[in-house]
């Protein structure tokens, strides 16, 4: 790289590095909330819609701001017991207390700071929870006592479906029965309040689904790969909108009141928890903060009248698992949405689909990883080496220009001049070597979300030492490598004639390579691989300039 081009990349790495660092700061030093006991978490304010809801879409929809249904007064919490239900990829806990899901186990993925166990995505240590309940204080509501009902509480071997069901009774009469169903090979549960009016008047009631999560981000992150953590949703009139805690906090949310499609969530690197109402079911989004740094985001949808003595049903899915993108794609449109590129998705997605593709064709995903440097680096080929020739005509023409500088040393406007006379006479553009970096900027951003953000290269082995390539690499030895390629690649540059210059590039490489020990295994293997590459790519079209240099001179 020249000059031009190094100053670009190391003034955007040591900004974008200032700003993750003065974030991770702050975050650091805020006061941090009293923790809350279940008890408490239990008595929050349950739901009620700003105005009914149809069973059937209504022509004009209403709308209004986001903010949250005004919350009912709060009443005693009793104590409830806990039923845990075992699935082929989940460990479920139920709590009689609401019939809430208070924890929620995946089998298949590791804790991000002890491997020896697995991860537990909604659980106490965010006060993270899936409530669910008819909206009013008559019930049966997420502070209600709920009765487990007899039945399997593991999904055996052959079995595709599990039921659990529990049963609550409401001071104003109505009973309701949930129904929680698992399936083999799925993160979403099935879930169908099932309401008998026991009344002799009919009734409209309404069922509400909610999130109830900290703002804490999870483990793992650094100010080098901080990702989103907090509710996220959509519709297909908004589309897909991240929505921040301190947004919420301040009244600001723009979460859509009433839509007829969609869904709503909480997403944190990784993982994604979201409710699921089925598609042309007008329903209420809502998202308002709660004490101590608590935040709530729901859904509310009608049930329809139900007349004395007869029953009606409310159904919703819950997705609660791993940004897997096939299995999102598949649950609900928009949902694949969460796993988080940034501004470049566009860019992002087919480098994650050949990513894939290498992967399948050879179950490992750093060697996956070379190879796709090896065709990202192909694909750029013509222009990097134009860059290189670039880089290489100023290399020869380093010492006319080092002359030119001491012979007007004092007269900056005819230095200036000379340069311009010797680079039209030579054919040399000076910025011939930055516009081809910066044409490749936007793929290795977006290469760089993509390793940040796929799950898939979470606890994903390469070689040896490196077990975890969404992690930083242990013993720091592809960072060391990679400090290694990138003097080297100074060294092969044409040296400024400026020696205040000369000196930046001395020590530039050791300043810009302290960022890769704070990055990811897999980004920095990418890196590492690029710079190898474009090392041979520079040697190669370096040594064909000086033959022909040579040649030139026998002539």
């Amino acid at each position: 790289m020249n000059l031009d081009t190094q100053r670009l990349i190391l003034l955007a790495v040591f900004s974008f590095s200032v700003l993750m660092l003065w974030d991770a700061w702050e975050k650091h030093n805020r006061p941090k909330p009293p923790e809350q006991t279940a008890a408490q978490q239990a008595q929050q304010a349950v739901p009620t819609p700003s105005a009914p809801i149809e069973t059937k879409p209504s022509a004009t929809p209403a709308a209004r701001s986001g903010a949250a249904p005004a919350p009912q007064p709060t009443a005693p919490a009793a104590k409830g017991e806990v039923l845990k239900v075992r699935t082929d990829l989940m460990i479920v806990e139920i709590d009689s207390l609401g019939g809430t899901l208070g924890e929620v186990e995946l089998r298949k993925h590791r804790d991000a700071d002890d491997v020896t166990k697995p991860f537990i995505l909604l659980g106490p240590k965010h006060h993270y929870v899936a409530q669910s309940g008819l909206t009013g204080e008559g019930g049966p509501n997420h502070r209600s006592v709920w009765r487990f009902e007899p039945g399997p509480r593991e999904l055996a071997s052959g079995q595709d479906v599990l039921e659990v069901r529990l049963t609550a009774r409401g001071s104003d009469g109505l009973t309701v029965e949930k129904r929680y169903i698992f399936h083999r090979n799925s993160y979403v549960i099935d879930l169908t309040q099932e309401i008998k009016n026991a009344t002799t008047a009919p009734i409209r009631p309404h069922a509400y689904y909610q999130l109830v999560r900290d703002d804490k981000p999870p483990a793992g992150q650094t100010a080098m790969m901080k990702t989103f953590t907090g509710p996220v949703y959509y519709t297909k009139e908004t589309a897909y909108h991240k929505v921040d805690f301190s947004d919420i906090a301040k009244g600001k949310g723009d979460i859509p009141a009433r839509a007829n499609d969609g869904w709503i969530g909480m997403s944190q690197h990784y993982f994604v928890a979201a409710w699921l109402p089925p598609e042309g079911t007008p329903r209420e989004y809502y998202a308002r903060k709660l004490p101590d740094d608590l935040f709530q985001v729901g859904t509310i949808t009608g049930v329809g009248e139900i007349a004395p003595g007869q029953t009606g049903a409310s159904k919703i899915r819950l997705f609660v698992g791993p940004q897997e993108q096939k299995r999102l794609k598949a649950v609900a449109p928009g949902l694949d949405l969460v796993v988080d590129y940034g501004w470049l998705t566009i860019i992002a997605w087919p480098l994650f689909w050949l990513l894939s593709q290498f992967h399948a064709l050879t179950g490992n995903w750093g060697v996956a990883i070379i190879l796709l440097t090896v065709v990202v680096k192909l694909t750029f080929f013509p222009l990097s080496a134009a860059s290189y020739k670039s880089m290489a005509k100023m290399k020869l023409v380093t010492p006319r220009l080092t002359k030119i500088r001491e012979m007007y040393a004092n007269d900056r406007q005819k230095m200036n001049q000379a340069m311009m006379e010797l680079y039209k006479t030579e054919k040399i553009n000076p910025l011939g070597g930055c516009f081809p970096i910066l044409v490749q900027i936007p793929v290795f951003i977006a290469l760089y979300w993509v390793l940040l953000a796929a799950i898939e290269l979470r606890h994903a082995p390469f070689i040896l030492w490196i077990k975890d390539l969404s992690a930083l690499d242990p013993y720091y030895v592809l960072p060391i490598l990679m400090a290694g390629t990138m003097i080297l690649q100074t060294r092969m540059n044409p040296k400024p004639p400026d020696p205040v210059q000369a000196k930046v590039m001395t020590f530039m490489p050791f300043v810009f390579s302290v960022f890769f020990f704070f990055f990811p295994a897999g980004l920095v293997l990418y890196w590492l691989v690029n710079n190898c590459l474009s090392i041979a790519q520079q040697w190669q079209i370096q040594r064909m300039f000086d033959r022909d240099k040579t040649a030139h001179a026998r002539r």
